[in-house]
């Protein structure tokens, strides 16, 4: 894919979603890091029911360290992997808390020093939060960068690295969530619904799906 249909690629999601956002719900900076790192290896629908009464019990990490590990645990039960997530989140609300004042750095090297704050995450909170040009390669952006031919590579970094040298402005800030929209709900992972897709002319893959399978064109309409 070159600067051109790179460029058009994100015009026509931008056209159809001005001002995209994070699927996640949250109040503050603290409580978006929260969500985000509750939300590896679950769906953003999954934490936001186990984080709805959660955060409005708790929005800062000293109310996260009065609640307590046990009393996180009940409100995340729901969620994978719950105990590991859940010593993390009270491990980085304490160092939050002891080194940073209660804040929420915004800069990638010291989220990326939290417990449980990897790269993708601190990506995410950099964009979102700050408004920082970041490219948080999660499995559908990773997806849609490797299927369209828009940066290819064998892992996160590598597309990231790629995205970052190929994103144009004025798309930077928001290509992130326009990509992971668009690959959770039109680019699939088992079936692309290329028939439905607004920019499948400029894409590369060359296994389109350009009719819908039978039984699957009333489910397409109604998304």
């Amino acid at each position: 894919m070159n600067k051109d249909r790179i460029f058009e690629f994100f015009r026509r999601l931008a056209e159809d979603n001005p001002a995209p956002q994070t699927e996640l719900e949250y109040g503050n900076a603290y409580q978006l890091l929260v969500a985000v790192a509750l939300s590896a290896q679950a769906t953003d629908v999954g934490v936001n029911k186990a984080t709805r009464a959660l955060f409005r019990k708790v929005d800062t990490p000293q109310a996260m360290l009065d609640l307590g590990e046990e009393g996180l645990k009940e409100h995340i039960k729901t969620i994978g992997l719950f105990n590991s997530k859940a010593r993390n989140v009270m491990a980085l609300s304490r160092i939050l808390v002891e080194e940073h004042g209660g804040q929420v750095p915004d800069n990638r090297e010291a989220l990326t020093r939290l417990p449980g704050v990897g790269r993708k995450t601190a990506n995410v909170v950099l964009n979102c939060w700050f408004g920082q040009e970041t490219f948080a390669v999660d499995t559908h952006i990773f997806r849609v960068s490797n299927r369209t031919g828009m940066a290819r590579g064998k892992t996160p970094e590598q597309v990231e690295a790629k995205l970052e040298k190929r994103v144009p402005q004025p798309f930077r800030r928001d290509s992130h969530h326009w990509m992971i929209l668009h690959g959770r709900y039109v680019c699939k992972a088992r079936t692309p619904e290329c028939w439905r897709c607004k920019v499948v002319d400029l894409c590369s893959f060359r296994k389109k799906v350009l009719e819908p399978p039978k039984g699957r064109v009333a489910e397409s309409k109604a998304d």
